[in-house]
């Protein structure tokens, strides 16, 4: 097959990046040609706020990139993961046009809410959630900290539905779980063109053996994350158990006070994607502490390839990938006192987290290798054209893509 990729990139790289482009390695690897138009968000620098705002809503310039690649080659998919700002929703619309069939990723919940995090001043927020206009975002400036920049947002989300862009413009939407399936529906997105596709590691780290006796966080040092909640759990739970610490962000300071005050705990800053796995495959767990909607986690299933169990908070599509007491454990979302107990269950209990180990080694085979997306990436292509592919499921009418 031949596929164009569409992809805006942020300033700072992301799941959203990685994710993409592994899942573009699969496919060349494989046989198939992958092409890709790609914008820097380093660019705006040089744009003003109304030129920012424009584009945002309709970038002409982009409809035409996209118009004359298509021209040039003939494609028979094109896969979207990211329009915002400098792509903008007009490459559908240049898609449609030369009838190429449209995938749009769902990485994050921009078309529900201005900031994609459903998250406002340290908790869950859905004010805008299903809003013909999401006024309560332009208001809180929830999209950088900004009103106008959230204005930019809000306009092009606002037109868009408008517009029907959202129901006629994209053939097939992937979502990343049931979770956030339902949350797209519940804004307004059709239900029968989301497919939700999880993401996948590739290549397979191996399973290792955790003989590290420490607990792991990797991720962005942010309070979203949960960060605040995995520094107060640790306070109470002492020297019952090392933590280390992997990532940047905005509470790096606090990080570097907590670990100067707690002889356990250690922040390691950015590391290789190879010392990742290798401390994770030493760690006796791994926590996700985050307090928003994440759209998916992909340190659970890196963790789960490595065959180690994680201790999640019990909040919206994170939750979903970590069965208690199978793989991992539950928290209630926030509460410092909650991590630490089920982190005192976990050391209590060895030989239930020997099994834990292997049951997420089997959950990683089972619905997280390359392979086993291959054949649903294939199978939402497929659907798109609709066309059958032989040893592939039955068609999109038939039955959904769910793992």
């Amino acid at each position: 097959m031949k596929v164009l990729r569409i992809h805006n990139y942020y300033r700072v790289r992301g799941g959203e990046a990685v994710s993409s482009e592994a899942e573009t390695r699969l496919l060349k690897h494989h046989g198939h040609q992958v092409d890709l138009l790609a914008a820097h968000n380093d660019s705006l620098d040089q744009l003003s706020s109304l030129q920012v705002l424009s584009k945002t809503v309709w970038a002409t310039d982009a409809y035409q990139e996209v118009k004359q690649q298509l021209a040039k080659e003939a494609y028979d998919i094109v896969h979207v993961h990211n329009t915002l700002p400098l792509f903008s929703p007009s490459v559908y619309y240049a898609c449609k046009e030369a009838g190429v069939p449209v995938i749009q990723h769902l990485h994050n919940y921009r078309l529900l809410c201005p900031n994609g995090l459903f998250f406002r001043n340290e908790k869950v927020c859905e004010d805008c959630l299903g809003q013909a206009v999401p006024l309560p975002g332009i208001i809180h400036g929830c999209y950088r900290g900004s009103r106008p920049a959230t204005a930019g947002v809000a306009a092009m989300l606002t037109a868009h539905r408008a517009m029907g862009t959202w129901k006629n413009k994209i053939d097939y939407y992937i979502a990343l779980t049931n979770f956030a399936r339902e949350k797209f529906v519940e804004g307004g997105i059709p239900e029968e063109k989301i497919i939700v596709k999880p993401h996948f590691v590739y290549p397979d780290p191996g399973a290792g053996d955790g003989s590290g006796q420490y607990a792991l966080y990797v991720g962005r040092l942010s309070v979203e994350k949960g960060l605040d909640t995995l520094l107060a759990a640790w306070k109470r739970l002492g020297d019952r158990i090392p933590l280390k610490i992997v990532g940047d962000g905005p509470l790096s300071e606090d990080v570097k006070q907590f670990v100067s005050d707690l002889p356990q705990a250690e922040w390691l800053g950015r590391k290789p994607l190879e010392e990742v796995y290798q401390l994770m495959g030493n760690a006796s767990v791994v926590v996700v502490a985050s307090k928003w909607y994440e759209t998916f986690g992909r340190i659970i299933i890196e963790s789960f390839a490595k065959g180690t169990p994680v201790l999640t908070s019990n909040l919206g599509a994170i939750a979903e990938l970590v069965e208690p007491y199978r793989t991992g454990l539950h928290f209630q979302a926030g509460n410092p006192d909650d991590m630490a107990r089920q982190i005192e269950w976990l050391l209590a209990h060895p030989q239930e987290w020997q099994e834990m180990r292997s049951n997420a080694r089997q959950e990683f085979e089972n619905r997280y290798t390359a392979e086993k997306n291959y054949q649903a990436i294939l199978d939402i292509y497929s659907r798109a054209q609709g066309q059958s592919r032989p040893g592939l499921a039955k068609a999109a009418s038939e039955r959904p893509i769910r793992f």
